[in-house]
């Protein structure tokens, strides 16, 4: 059994090819041929036999019709069928799909098995090939693409999350101190910071929730990709995006792309929350003015 594979002509890192052909690595007489079966065949639907040769060949036809990223074809792991190798992606590299000039190349076009039993099975395992190949570079493109447009969104969110974050903790510092002897002795200058507080905490949850709407679009233009939300911030260069509160309101119902699962956005958060603290405060400065009385 074969190793490798090759092309037609072998590529270098720079995905250009070279005008010396590529050769198959040593072996014995006795491996010429390769059973494997044909993925993403369905006429073909069973085990072929390839010879050597005939991989070569159809490299040859596929030569016009392959990817600049490609790098290496071989064997996968169990040898029951082909592995790709591509360039990293960007994300902005076109859509990975079988090119239109495949479907009207003269030697890959249809040829029934009753008229040329060999010149079917060879066009279809090219079909085959190079439709499993075209598959396999979208899996991984539409990752980086993924990550692609979380690095356009994202911006200033770290900064407008560490500002929400450091807002939130003067609200709650503010409001614990209420509770203290402290605070009686100047009432209304506390009361007068929690209020500053509650508004500097819901200024940054409004700032971060503006980017994290754009975020969650991603998100959701996302929807299927392997990678989930916290792994594909981290590639995209923010390994604790996934902590963020990743909110989205749509027409039927909130998305939430956190592990927070509120619901709601963060300036929604923050305005309940001072809502309880102003209901608190307004108790607390009833019963007292009963109990001076």
């Amino acid at each position: 059994m074969f190793r490798l594979i090759p092309l037609r002509v072998s590529l270098d890192d720079s995905g250009l090819a070279h005008a010396v052909p590529a050769t198959l690595p040593d072996r014995s007489a006795a491996a010429d041929t390769t059973t494997r079966p044909v993925q993403g065949a369905p006429m073909l639907g069973h085990t072929v036999t390839i010879t050597a040769d005939e991989m070569r060949e159809i490299f040859a036809r596929l030569q016009p019709h392959l990817p600049p990223y490609l790098r290496k074809v071989e064997p996968n792991t169990y040898n029951t069928g082909l592995r790709y190798e591509f360039a990293p992606f960007t994300g902005r590299e076109e859509t990975p799909s079988t090119p239109s000039a495949f479907y009207n190349d003269p030697q890959l076009g249809y040829v029934g098995e009753d008229a040329d039993p060999r010149e079917h099975t060879l066009r279809q395992a090219a079909k085959s090939i190079l439709t499993d190949l075209y598959d396999r570079a979208y899996e991984e493109w539409k990752d980086a693409a993924y990550v692609a447009d979380l690095q356009d969104v994202v911006r200033d969110a770290p900064d407008r999350w560490r500002a929400y974050e450091r807002e939130l903790k003067a609200l709650e510092s503010a409001y614990a101190y209420l509770r203290s002897p402290e605070a009686a002795q100047e009432w209304p200058s506390a009361i007068c910071r929690l209020v500053d507080a509650q508004h500097r905490a819901g200024a940054a949850a409004v700032a971060f929730d503006e980017r994290a709407r754009e975020i969650a679009d991603v998100h959701e233009k996302h929807l299927y990709s392997d990678l989930d939300h916290g792994t594909a911030l981290s590639r995209a260069g923010h390994p604790d995006g996934g902590d963020w509160h990743i909110v989205c309101a749509h027409e039927y119902g909130a998305r939430y792309y956190s592990d927070h699962n509120t619901g709601v956005p963060l300036q929604e958060i923050v305005r309940r929350l001072t809502d309880q603290q102003d209901a608190h405060i307004t108790k607390v400065s009833s019963l007292a003015g009963l109990a001076a009385g």
